[in-house]
């Protein structure tokens, strides 16, 4: 049993490639080692690429000793180990380090590697990003949606019509992103590139100066001269170049530097847009709504105080009612007038909308408002002309009907784009982590600081150092070359304690400096940083579908036809009803006829009638959502997740990282004699093998023994031998020392004392690993080493099943172990010294016996089972691999987490299912009411301005719904654990 138990890290599978308890994600690459900044301004862009297969591999401890003894090279930017596809990915500076050199360090760690010749197969898909304006409805999105899933080359397709956007995966070989945006254009809609995939390194600059054509050749000509520039794309209109580079090798100061030189001073180069893109759009639509909005009350207001209010004050109802030509009055005259703009000028959007849409053979709500103001203000026209011409003909207008109707309509749009707008407020809150500016220091050849210079922090390069003071942020993704501090990065990890960082440490954008002075070297700037990644992260969920969306894009297909023929159906039967005498006389107002209250009636259902509050119903409850998880440290990728999540009645829990911290530690040492230096000679022995995880707790605690953690020199280990599996052996101060298992010492012919016979076998039953240590051939004492279970991991599986939720732990370590652990925290069904593909399988059991099922992991061998399940949660702290398998990234590397995002799936779903219920209900109520349902029993009719305001107020209702959950908070029972002092982040 000790025999396994020591051999930890290999028999186990789901350990980590970094056993560190600290989140690290995303991943950033190290620096080259042996590579100082002189020398590497030498070698920018020699960089090369190197595949490896490797064999012999079993655990992500093995992938964790290929990674550092390749990362000790001098001239290794990043190693990439992948333990399920046996493979090693490097990428070096040739000038430093050879593929030759990389593959025998590789087989000195134990391993057999071959060079693999071919070369990386790069992606062929890649990801455009498009602001399309003037959707208004499921039908616009649908229809976009179908004309780019139409395309060769294009394989998939997602319009959100809450965010106004389009993603693309496309394969550029085929389609080209202007090819993307033509398609777009063609559906009658205007297309504005957001990104694209070639671009990740893309800036755009706006140049000021420029008079006529030669300049832009002048600049476009110095932009191509310098290295690194790939592309440069200018639009003249905006004055505006797009310069697409390689970040290695040149950056927006160069360019700017480049432009402003090339006409001896007279140019002025400054980065385009000065805001971010889609915050610039959202208030300019803003604006445009707010400006008609306001326009069209300047001349909607008298014509409703003509037609409502003055024709009730004797006076001035005189003078309207006099007679201009025929039985033409003053009243009838302006109101004609005042409602002309507000119909074909300030509502041109809602003809050219429905052009757009019937054009495309569908038809949105720009139909139906066209139709219905249309009917109103041409029935208008028709009694002006008639009393105009007529010497007797004394009709009523329904000027005040369309022109109010616009205005409110146009009222409700603006309160709509308003309210839309704070649903993407988490990733206006993310991207401002990062600061605006940001001190560049200039070094001399001796790296001593020569000058100092706030720049914005959008003009960053890739290797620039930076400055970072006592409470400012890390303007950039780096790795610090001066100095020594805490910086707090709950912002982006999720870990709560500041984190010790000194020379050669790696640090993330928008993470906050707590008190030394830090010279930073930047390595990802702009969109590569990881702050940026996971605001790509947030988007993209934004965009997903959930798939209950599908129900409203069936209903919105036959909507508005469906609404067109109820409103004519209304207006024909009242019309007939009339004509042949089928009510009352007295039923028809004394200011108009039969006809013309058919025509209300037909008016008001054609209006009333939503299919916006239905499209909006579930893209802005996930936006929403998505936004609140990122706040709290959850990050859901997209609503598919977000709807599976709500239905979970089963997580499976992988035991290493997951339920336990994933750090082994000592926890108690038994002597068998009294040995002064005793954690000395283990320590000095263990410390040449200390890429092993149990050696490196031996390390640590000793350190922590002798008081002095940070520069302790061990005494030298002369003929260091390591036996897999079992233990090590050395001379240590001319004493035999062996730390091992019970078969070493066995195999050794080193009797096991009682006492250490009852201390292991004590271990084993708390889920420890016992470590014997002899000195010359004599057992001297017992080390003690546990994985420890995280803080709060008990009361997380008592409150999941105090929810029905089936709780399961399916690990790779050995029974005992296993055992033990999940009696500890109350977990009775367990699967142990599980290989990644039987994980898989577990998972898929679970899901054919009829559970939807979760799956919480941390490891590259739980990447199988996390895409197997219906919802993949990987924990913050945990490989990469996992954490791009998973649906739900749990940044924090809190167990509690897992509870908050099922909560918050269940809050956002609860949410969408009032959405629909208001948005249904508001359609099944408002249409029979609108077509005069009660007018026969009580009178009531609902004037087709009102109906319009009614229509206008319901998206308005959903959008402020789905706004509520920015209030979402966690359930009580985890702020119960926090008053018992167990760590809630």
């Amino acid at each position: 049993m000790a025999s396994k138990l020591l051999d930890f890290a290999c028999i186990r599978s789901e350990s980590s490639r970094d056993l560190s308890a600290r989140p690290h994600y995303p991943s950033m690459p190290k620096y080259p080692k042996g590579v100082s900044i002189e020398e590497e301004s030498l070698i920018k862009g020699s960089e090369s690429k190197a595949l490896f297969s490797v064999t012999g591999m079993t655990c992500s401890a093995c992938a964790g000793s290929v990674e550092k003894a390749i990362k000790r090279l001098p001239g290794i930017k990043e190693a990439v180990v992948d333990v399920l596809n046996n493979r090693t990915q490097v990428l070096f500076y040739p000038n430093f380090v050879n593929e030759e050199a990389i593959r025998e360090t590789i087989e000195d760690v134990g391993f057999e590697a071959t060079l693999i010749e071919e070369e990386v197969t790069e992606r062929t898909l890649q990801i455009c990003r498009i602001r399309i304006k003037g959707m208004t409805c499921t039908s616009c999105s649908r229809t976009v949606e179908t004309a780019l899933q139409g395309l060769r080359g294009v394989q998939k397709a997602q319009v959100a019509l809450a965010t106004e956007e389009a993603e693309i995966q496309y394969e550029p070989k085929i389609v080209t992103h202007n090819q993307l945006m033509k398609a777009v254009e063609e559906t009658g809609f205007e297309a504005i590139l957001i990104s694209t995939g070639e671009d990740m390194s893309k800036m755009h600059l706006k140049v000021d100066g420029i008079q006529t054509q030669s300049s832009f050749r002048n600049i476009e000509k110095s932009l191509w001269s310098l290295s690194g520039v790939e592309n440069v794309e200018i639009d003249p209109t905006l004055h505006k170049f797009s310069v697409a580079y390689k970040p290695d090798q040149t950056g927006p100061r160069n360019f700017i530097q480049a432009i402003e030189s090339t006409g001896s001073g007279r140019f002025k180069a400054r980065i385009f847009p000065e805001g971010g893109g889609r915050e610039v759009h959202k208030k300019e639509e803003i604006k445009q709504y707010y400006k008609s909005f306001l326009w069209s009350l300047v001349f909607t207001i008298p014509v409703f105080l003509t037609s409502m209010v003055f024709m009730y004050i004797p006076g001035i109802k005189h003078g309207l009612d006099t007679k201009v030509v025929n039985m033409l009055t003053v009243g009838e005259l302006l109101r004609w007038i005042l409602a002309t703009p507000v119909q074909f000028i300030i509502g041109r959007r809602f003809y050219t909308g429905s052009y757009k849409a019937l054009r495309n053979k569908s038809a949105n709500m720009d139909v139906l408002i066209a139709l219905g103001t249309n009917a109103a203000y041409f029935f208008s026209v028709y009694s002006v002309i008639r009393a105009a011409t007529s010497p007797n003909f004394k009709g009523t207008d329904f000027f005040e009907t369309s022109s109010m109707l616009i205005s409110f309509i146009l009222l409700g749009k603006y309160l709509e784009v308003l309210a839309k707008g704070k649903t993407s407020e988490a990733i206006a809150k993310l991207m401002d982590l990062a600061p605006e500016t940001a001190t560049l220091l200039t070094l001399d050849s001796e790296g001593n600081v020569i000058n100092e210079q706030e720049i914005d922090s959008r003009l960053i390069q890739r290797n620039d150092v930076l400055k970072v003071i006592p409470g400012s942020k890390v303007a950039s993704d780096g790795f610090v070359v001066w100095g020594q501090s805490h910086v707090n990065e709950s912002m982006i990890t999720g870990e709560s304690r500041p984190v010790a960082k000194r020379k050669g440490d790696t640090v993330i954008g928008g993470t906050l400096n707590e008190n030394g002075v830090l010279h930073v070297q930047a390595t990802r700037v702009g969109s590569e940083s990881s702050l940026s990644q996971i605001v790509r992260l947030v988007e993209s969920a934004q965009m997903a579908k959930a798939p209950v969306q599908k129900f409203a894009d069936r209903i919105s297909k036959y909507f508005v036809p469906l609404v067109i023929i109820i409103s004519f159906v209304t207006w024909l039967a009242w019309f007939l009803a009339g004509k042949f005498n089928g009510y009352p006389t007295s039923w028809i107002p004394s200011s108009m006829d039969s006809f013309q209250l058919a025509l209300q009636f037909g008016i008001s259902v054609m209006v009333i009638a939503c299919p916006c509050a239905l499209g909006l119903a579930t893209p802005t409850a996930v936006m929403v959502g998505t936004g609140v998880g990122a706040s709290q440290g959850v990050l859901i990728k997209g609503g598919q997740a977000l709807e599976s999540a709500h239905n979970v009645n089963c997580i499976v829990f992988d035991k290493t990282g997951t339920l336990t911290i994933g750090k082994p530690v000592v926890v108690s040492t038994k002597l068998l004699q009294r040995i002064p230096d005793f954690y000395e000679l283990v320590a000095a022995t263990e410390v040449v093998n200390s890429e092993h995880p149990l050696a490196k707790a031996i390390v640590e605690y000793a350190k922590k023994f002798r008081g002095d953690e940070d520069n302790h020199v061990w005494p030298e280990a002369r003929e260091f031998i390591s036996i897999t599996g079992h233990g090590v052996k050395a001379i240590v101060k001319d004493k035999e020392i062996m730390v091992g298992s019970k078969s070493l010492m066995r195999n050794s012919n080193i009797p096991i004392p009682a006492d250490a016979e009852d201390f292991l076998k004590e271990t084993e039953e708390m889920a420890q690993t016992g470590i014997l240590v002899s000195i010359n051939g004599q057992v001297v004492g017992v080390i003690a080493i546990s994985d420890p279970l995280k803080p709060g991991a008990q009361d997380v599986i008592s409150i999941l099943k105090a929810m029905n939720i089936k709780c399961i732990m399916v690990t790779g370590d050995n029974r005992g172990t296993a055992m033990s652990i999940a009696n500890e925290v109350g977990i009775e069904t367990v699967v142990a010294e599980a290989k990644p593909d039987q994980k898989a399988e577990k998972v898929k059991e679970l899901q054919n016996s009829g559970l939807t099922v979760a799956m919480v992991g941390d490891g590259i061998n739980d990447s199988p089972a996390l895409v197997a399940a219906d919802v993949g949660m990987a924990i913050g702290a945990g490989t990469d691999i996992a954490i791009e398998a998973a649906d739900i990234v749990l940044m924090k590397s809190n167990l509690e987490d897992v509870i908050t995002a099922i909560d918050l799936s269940k809050k956002t779903f609860s949410r969408i299912r009032m959405n629909y219920i208001w948005a249904l209900g508001y359609n099944l109520l408002g249409i029979p009411i609108a077509a005069g349902a009660l007018f026969p029993s009580t009178g009531f009719r609902l004037p087709p301005w009102v109906a319009g305001a009614a229509m206008a107020a319901s998206s308005v209702s959903v959008v402020c719904c789905s706004l509520l959950l920015k209030y979402y908070k966690r359930p009580k029972k985890l702020e119960t654990l926090e008053i018992r002092g167990i760590q809630v982040e």
